[in-house]
């Protein structure tokens, strides 16, 4: 059984001078190709349950995948909470399995993120799981504008609140479709010299892939989380099956052609962070 906490994952990254790729889940193909492509790779994988997956699939179920997956890998697989807003979710997420949670009180006013923040993580660890809080605001492409993170408030929210990892708003937005923008460096390196944690970035699919390779080398942000990038293979590969053959139907032909694509682009997401 290899399944792992996120500071099982990321402490060693942020030793050594590398990242591992959280890669945002919506169905039981994704999970299964992630993994496989992780397995090929010879890296840890991070499996992230957000909101939309949430919506789609209990947590209960969410986390008996996520371990049944782990339970046959022969690589760290971290079952991941990812943008968890309430404790009362944050704690069925635990309840149910997952190893680790993110919770997201990035929205709110910074003594009731660090408050919140902090009881979570509290919780997490008293159950031997790992925690990673926001600071800051990611915003999203097209919408909600970021609110970049201050460096004297990261310290402050990293001593506070104890987490184990923490994510950063430095240029990143959620969902982007390309890979036009870029992340602040700047800003980063004055966020990592007051803190000691391993630095998150969400939204990682509009960071071109040269930057995410030379952050995860030479800072310390060692988690990238990978959504849209490959909701796009995913999206096309369907399509793509779809037109061969449009008297097709049968859901697990369709999907196991889908499978197979999603693995191969997720191999040099995993690589391009390694050392």
């Amino acid at each position: 059984m290899t399944l792992a906490t996120l500071s099982d994952v990321l402490q060693p990254a942020l030793r050594e001078g590398y990242a591992v790729a959280g890669l945002v889940t919506l169905g039981w193909e994704d999970m299964r190709a992630y993994v496989a492509a992780a397995e090929a790779e010879d890296c840890p994988v991070i499996l992230q349950a957000g909101p939309s997956c949430r919506k789609h699939t209990p947590l209960p179920v969410l986390g008996a995948m996520f371990r049944h997956l782990a339970e046959a890998a022969s690589v760290p697989v971290v079952a991941h909470l990812d943008h968890g807003y309430t404790f009362d979710e944050c704690k069925a997420a635990l309840d149910c399995g997952f190893t680790s949670l993110m919770f997201d009180g990035s929205r709110k006013p910074l003594d009731q993120n660090i408050e919140e923040t902090a009881r979570i993580a509290e919780m997490a660890h008293a159950a031997g799981m790992s925690c990673e809080g926001e600071i800051g605001f990611v915003g999203y492409d097209g919408g909600e504008q970021s609110n970049g993170t201050d460096p004297d408030e990261a310290a402050r929210f990293v001593r506070e609140t104890q987490v184990d990892a923490m994510a950063i708003s430095v240029g990143n937005v959620h969902l982007q479709q390309d890979q036009s923008g870029g992340l602040d460096e700047a800003r980063i390196g004055a966020i990592e010299a007051v803190t000691d944690v391993p630095l998150v970035i969400h939204g990682g699919s509009g960071v071109p892939a040269e930057q995410r390779r030379k952050l995860a080398l030479q800072t310390s942000i060692c988690k990238f989380n990978i959504g849209t990038e490959l909701r796009m293979v995913f999206g096309q590969a369907l399509r793509q099956s779809l037109e061969a053959d449009p008297d097709r139907f049968d859901r697990v032909q369709l999907l196991k052609d889908v499978e197979h694509p999603i693995q191969v682009a997720a191999r040099p997401i995993l690589r391009n962070l390694k050392l």
